[in-house]
């Protein structure tokens, strides 16, 4: 094992290592939030809040015929 050490400078083979890795666990997470599966959390929270403001926003719309 040595002989490896000896032909790689080990600061740079483990700085190189774990920027591979930390690449890796970024590409995946982005991978898994762009499927609908584990992504869909990202999209409920806005559907949901313009549902709310529509049903508000009709409402308002409602009373302001009723005063007319």
């Amino acid at each position: 094992m040595w002989k490896i050490w000896m032909l790689y400078d080990p600061r740079r083979a483990l700085i190189a290592i774990g920027l591979f890795a930390f690449l890796m666990v970024m590409i995946n997470h982005f991978v898994q939030l762009s499927t609908p599966r584990y992504g869909s959390w990202l999209n409920e929270g806005a559907d949901t809040s313009m549902a709310a403001n529509n049903a508000v926003l009709s409402n308002e719309m409602q009373i302001a015929q009723v005063r007319k």
